[in-house]
């Protein structure tokens, strides 16, 4: 998926779901799920040994889904992923080893962000919109809010202790681009997101 197809597809959703993937063959069910639920975008974690797999196999098979990396610690890592066709990278913290690579590339990168020096060091690289994780830890909406005023031009994609109940929430908060989690990813995953994507609208 090309970069500026993804960027849409987040304006329009605002829901980044955070999916492990434990066994390939998961792939493709989870992803269908993901995609008739309404939310076709999904974050594979690099916290499994078949991640880089999932994410090429979701990505050759799924053309129209924002198939992403997340927990992309380093170089290596995000290479890798960027070469199994991730059209977006996540990482918990900011490495400029990362940003870098994903400039390179022309692929989003999303580090994670919870101080005004993070912040600063991200918009050296050209990002505009930061993760927020674990967000519930440091200061939550508060925090977010709190940004805006020193960083007009930055989004948050906040991450960590949000629910379907505190949702709505976050999403009415103008500085916030998109939630990410996995709160519809337990159960039934197509009836979860269109649940989400009913608050959503």
């Amino acid at each position: 998926m090309e970069r500026t197809q993804f960027e849409k597809l987040v304006a329009d959703v605002r829901i980044v779901p955070v999916v492990v993937i434990k066994d390939l063959q998961d792939t493709i069910p989870t992803l269908s799920a993901l995609r008739e639920g309404g939310i076709p975008i999904a974050e594979i974690t690099f916290r499994t040994a078949c991640a880089k797999d999932a994410i090429a196999l979701g990505a050759k098979t799924f053309p129209d889904v924002a198939v992403g990396a997340g927990t992309v610690l380093n170089a290596t890592q995000a290479k890798e992923a960027i070469a199994a066709g991730a059209c977006f990278i996540v990482s918990p913290g900011l490495s400029e080893e990362v940003a870098r690579i994903c400039n390179e590339a022309n692929v989003p990168y999303f580090p994670g962000c919870v101080t005004p020096t993070e912040i600063m060091r991200a918009l050296d690289f050209g990002i505009t919109t930061v993760k927020s994780f674990p967000c519930n830890v440091y200061g939550g909406i508060g925090a977010i809010k709190s940004f805006a005023g020193p960083f007009p031009q930055v989004k948050f994609l906040p991450t960590g202790g949000i629910t379907k109940e505190t949702l709505k929430e976050y999403l009415d908060v103008p500085n916030i681009a998109a939630v990410g989690g996995s709160f519809m990813m337990k159960g039934d995953i197509t009836a979860s997101c269109r649940e989400v994507m009913e608050i959503v609208k």
